[in-house]
């Protein structure tokens, strides 16, 4: 599927995953593909290696500026915070449009609250029980295909 993205013709999203933990990367990744989500997905453990890939630093790999990148993230990684990596993407003038779904085992409101001020497209709990975990990828799943996608995929 092509999507146009700042009247540019695009390939599909390419999902950006920011999770530290190696099981509920695969967990997350798995949930997603039997929601329907086949977009990409490339995984990053840390703070410095999500934020080297999407400013372009560091010995790359870097993303591209003709791809449409959904990041998701997790607030508790080491060496950085999710909602300072959030930041740093909210307030760069050439990233800014990137849409970051925060999803994190913290069910705060003040976390939630703050992550919206900063700029998230929407925030997702990352539930320990099994079923509940799965039910909630799955939504995010439906999540990205029916509103992300299209509103950050069609030109603006």
């Amino acid at each position: 599927m092509a999507i146009v993205h700042r009247g540019i013709m695009k390939t599909d999203a390419v999902i950006l995953l920011a999770e530290d933990d190696d099981g509920h990367a695969g967990l997350i990744s798995s949930n997603l593909k039997y929601a329907g989500v086949t977009n990409d997905i490339l995984f990053f453990g840390n703070g410095k290696s999500i934020l080297d890939f999407i400013f372009k630093r560091g010995t790359g790999p870097y993303r591209k500026d003709d791809v449409l990148y959904i990041l998701l993230l997790d607030i508790r990684m080491p060496d950085m915070d999710g909602t300072e990596i959030l930041r740093k993407i909210k307030n760069d003038k050439w990233v800014r449009n990137i849409p970051v779904i925060m999803l994190s085992v913290v069910d705060d409101n003040k976390q939630i609250e703050l992550c919206n001020a900063l700029g998230c497209e929407n925030y997702y709990i990352k539930y320990s029980d099994d079923k509940e975990f799965a039910q909630t990828i799955g939504e995010l799943g439906n999540y990205i295909k029916s509103e992300v996608i299209p509103k950050y995929g069609s030109a603006r």
